[in-house]
């Protein structure tokens, strides 16, 4: 039935007088697929998105790209949504601790399919602000971890300046 022809294809050049009868073919095909689209799209969509779309719209490929807009600017709500819900979220206490870090983990895979990919080490650091003061010792473990972590990284690199400018004295005696 090409149902789909008038998504597929690029609308075919207007008949004219000169046209054969396979163009005129052609374009009658891709006519009758894009008003079954329109029909099918217009009756199946919701009432909310049908109002907001332009009447000028008259080609089936046309209408799917206004629609793609549209769902694109709700996606920005919808990550703005998640982002809120994920920093400000608070351990109270109750509840399974390793379901509540699921949560925060579950939001933030939420955000990576919407293109907004946190690092690992922001997840963590949200999980831990966002705990009780009863886990207090997590959180100091982890304090001393980055601490370290950094010590080692500014001992190497103190180590390379220091044979770095051993290096160049010899070279200039």
């Amino acid at each position: 039935m090409d149902l789909d022809l008038a998504i597929r294809v690029d609308s075919p050049s207007v008949i004219t007088d000169q046209s054969t009868s396979d163009e005129k073919r052609e374009f009658e095909r891709w006519e009758r697929s894009n008003r079954m689209c329109m029909m099918i799209m217009k009756r199946t969509i919701p009432e909310t998105f049908r109002g907001t779309m332009s009447s000028d719209i008259a080609t089936a490929k046309a209408f799917l790209q206004d629609l793609e807009k549209r769902f694109a600017k709700s996606e920005k709500s919808e990550i703005g949504t998640l982002l809120a819900s994920l920093v400000s979220m608070r351990y109270r206490g109750k509840g399974n601790i390793r379901e509540y870090i699921m949560k925060m983990s579950h939001l933030a895979s939420r955000l990576k399919a919407l293109k907004l990919d946190l690092s690992e080490d922001l997840l963590v650091h949200l999980v831990l602000i966002s705990l009780s003061p009863q886990f207090n010792q997590f959180k100091e473990e982890e304090r001393l971890k980055q601490d370290k972590t950094e010590s080692t990284h500014y001992t190497s690199t103190s180590k390379d300046k220091g044979k770095k400018r051993k290096d160049k004295e010899a070279a200039d005696t």
